[in-house]
């Protein structure tokens, strides 16, 4: 019933959210020569980076794809853009509230807007990158076909997982400021403890068991199925993380609806 009530403040309050979402993007790139361009610019020159680190010793390991010139390039996007998305995504989320504290007390809206104004500036981003990386794709003749469309599926089950994440940050971080610190350090190591810039099959096989127990590597290895070897992700496997996403988010909602009352007496 609650949760049917904010919903509908949402869809009432929509012209805000967008009108927030336009303002934001706006102000990142205010006094910028490049602009948007950055929004390229930057997961661009990560993914220069480690292709120009990783290729020559990754290259080898990529089962099949030993005769493709773009194959790390290829493998190391399908697992990079999602993560910058939800690192992005869980990052700016977490400060949400503490960013937005003079607007939250000044101003009467539902606070649930602002992770939504969070969210879809992210998913604009990755939108932007993400288009790009098809067209890339496409110019080296790597193009998956229709398996393209299991992407969608894949990458709701991780935006499920990040707005749950997010949510239950954003929450904390206004009683508990150390947690925005500890979501940084967390993020940091969950980049390396997932097999994104190396291959899973570099691992000794004691060690890739327990890459199961890290969410975002069925995730991550279900992108890298689909755009590298053009075959659907294993579901099975998938079926785990999105019970997970869906706990998650429903719990951040409860605490966040629970809380928000107190939100701004602390910020």
């Amino acid at each position: 019933m609650i949760q049917s009530v904010m919903f509908r403040s949402l869809w009432a309050y929509r012209g805000f959210i967008l009108a927030n979402v336009r303002r934001e993007f706006q102000q990142r790139y205010t006094h910028s020569l490049l602009g948007g361009l950055w929004a390229v610019l930057n997961p661009l020159t990560l993914i220069v980076i480690y292709t120009v680190i990783f290729a020559g010793i990754m290259h080898p390991r990529l089962a099949g794809q030993e005769d493709q010139t773009f194959a790390y390039s290829v493998y190391l996007c399908a697992g990079l853009l999602p993560w910058m998305a939800f690192a992005d995504l869980v990052s700016r989320m977490q400060n949400v509230f503490l960013q937005y504290g003079n607007l939250i007390k000044k101003s009467s809206f539902p606070r649930s807007c602002l992770p939504v104004i969070v969210a879809l500036s992210v998913l604009i981003d990755f939108g932007i990158v993400f288009t790009l990386y098809l067209v890339f794709l496409l110019l080296v003749d790597h193009f998956p076909g229709w398996t393209v469309l299991a992407f969608l599926p894949v990458f709701l089950i991780q935006l499920i997982f990040s707005l749950g994440l997010g949510l239950l940050t954003a929450t904390l971080n206004v009683f508990f400021r150390d947690v925005g610190q500890f979501v940084g350090v967390v993020l940091q190591f969950g980049f390396w403890l997932t097999p994104i810039v190396y291959s899973a099959s570099i691992l000794p096989e004691a060690v890739r068991a327990l890459l199961w127990l890290n969410p975002l590597y069925p995730l991550t290895a279900a992108y890298q199925r689909i755009f590298l070897n053009h075959a659907l992700p294993e579901w099975t496997g998938l079926f785990g993380v999105a019970a997970l996403a869906l706990t998650l988010l429903l719990l951040a909602g409860r605490l966040f609806l629970n809380r928000v009352g107190e939100i701004v007496d602390e910020l």
